[in-house]
């Protein structure tokens, strides 16, 4: 998860204020009998809630506490093309073309996004443009066939950063190259996604909120739902609760670990903000460990490494206030204002879950480290494949449904999550004394072409001391 929904009034807004605006809907009550039954109001379910419904679809969907409770409300917002799984390994995954094709629906979910961040639409997300992905190593090499690959094979406008442009946009020695992508954007999420329940519920879909659902049988053309106070039937359910779905699809939720992401916005920090950040887009480094950008005018809203293992976002603070000292130690003591954080299922694989599990029964979910484009694609693909057969959920097949290990495979994802945080620490601070060696052996280069330039100027010691010709045999 990225996280987003606190800051300055004129920033993403208060995290106490924000829910307190948020519509509070009632709880079902009633037995229902309905076309489409969407578990779980976060922004794949809203998504799929809101394309069903504009389709003339009934739609209900049900959400076991409010919508956007968890990751769904609180990331950074954060919209660009792509997913969790590198692009060269998705190519050997599923082979170059349907690489290509899914590449595009990644970047028709951006589109989609934007699409509906406009004032319009739904007003005050704040759009701002620009994503920079920074690299904590010298990577010159793999940045230019990266881009290659990017501009050329998948229709994709980015741009590379040399060293020096990208330290004087974030001033620090923390980072070399970088791509930009210019048409990635990002908005203020928790806006977002109370903005999409809104035009779900415009479009004639029905939520509930603290309606959790306890049991689904998903057999037969009607599937039944069980929720505490009401029951209902519905000839297709989608399942798009991530982790939480609890024991109603208990080997779903298995299939996913449990991603906690903290965040921070800080207090106002002056103009040595402005010193040291001028980037007012996202900021991502290539190892997934830090994620940030300006809100407010003068303050950081910065992610912190995510952990399979829930902790409270007060103790995560002077963590956040570390990260942000050591990639820019000239802001000095940083102040945090607020704290937040939610969770969301990763996969073993890297790739969302989207598609059809069975006749009449759908799965959006695992979007841990996806992003805001691929809720949106899904919702797009699984609303197009229950009402209109668009079969294009059938490129995430190659990406089954694995067990992800229960508390073992939480355990090993923390232990590997900490290996790869230091092997990330000790190659960045490899590549870092690697530059400072060439900057010094140029040094050294320079002083002694400068010398012998010197020495090539004077005339030779023997010569100085010869006695003009004239003198000779005096």
């Amino acid at each position: 998860m990225t996280s987003e929904s606190t800051g300055a009034a004129d920033g993403p807004g208060d995290t106490a204020s924000a829910a307190a605006a948020a519509p509070q809907r009632a709880g079902l009550t009633v037995d229902l009998d309905v076309e489409i039954c969407v578990v779980g109001a976060g922004l794949a379910g809203l998504t799929v809630a809101l394309e069903a419904a504009r389709a003339g679809a009934n739609v209900v969907v049900l959400e076991g506490r409010q919508a956007g409770w968890s990751a769904s409300g609180h990331h950074l917002g954060t919209v660009m093309p792509g997913f969790a799984l590198p692009l060269s390994d998705l190519i050997a995954r599923v082979g170059f073309d349907d690489a290509c094709e899914l590449w595009s629906l990644s970047r028709a979910g951006a589109d989609y996004v934007r699409a509906h961040a406009a004032e319009h639409v739904i007003s005050g997300l704040g759009l701002t443009e620009g994503v920079l992905e920074v690299s904590n190593v010298d990577a010159g090499d793999r940045l230019i066939s990266r881009l290659q690959m990017l501009s050329e094979d998948f229709a994709t406008e980015a741009e590379g950063w040399q060293v020096d442009r990208v330290r004087d946009t974030l001033r620090t020695g923390r980072y070399f190259h970088a791509v930009h992508y210019p048409r990635a954007f990002q908005i203020d999420g928790r806006k977002y996604v109370h903005g999409l329940a809104e035009l779900a519920r415009n479009a004639g879909a029905r939520i509930f909120e603290d309606t959790p659902v306890v049991g689904i049988d998903p057999f037969g053309i009607r599937k039944r739902i069980v929720t505490p106070r009401a029951r209902l039937r519905a000839s297709h359910v989608v399942l798009a609760g991530n982790i939480h779905l609890g024991k109603a699809m208990q080997r779903l939720s298995d299939t996913l670990v449990p991603v906690w992401r903290h965040a921070a916005v800080t207090a106002p920090l002056g103009e040595r903000l402005a010193e040291a950040v001028t980037f007012h887009g996202s900021v991502i480094d290539t190892d997934g460990i830090d994620h940030f950008r300006i809100v407010g005018g003068d303050r950081l809203i910065w992610a912190s490494p995510e952990t399979t293992w829930d902790a409270r976002s007060e103790g995560q603070a002077a963590a956040i206030r570390r990260r942000i000292r050591t990639i820019f130690p000239q802001l000095g003591a940083v102040e945090i204002a607020t704290m937040f954080s939610g969770a969301i299922g990763q996969t073993v694989h890297g790739m969302p879950q989207i598609g059809r599990l069975s006749p009449g029964l759908w799965v959006a979910s695992g979007f841990g480290r996806q992003g805001l484009n691929t809720s949106a694609m899904a919702g797009q693909l699984i609303a197009g494949g229950m009402l209109e057969g668009d079969d294009r959920w059938r490129l995430f097949s190659p990406f089954e449904l694995v067990w992800a290990g229960g508390t073992t495979g939480r355990a090993a994802g923390y232990a590997i999550g900490l290996a790869e945080q230091a092997r990330s620490a000790a190659a960045g601070t490899l590549a870092r004394y690697r530059e400072q060696a060439r900057i010094r052996a140029r040094a050294r280069e320079a002083r002694f072409a400068e010398a012998n330039r010197l020495a090539g100027t004077r005339p030779p010691r023997s010569a100085a001391r010869r006695a003009p010709p004239d003198q000779e045999g005096a």
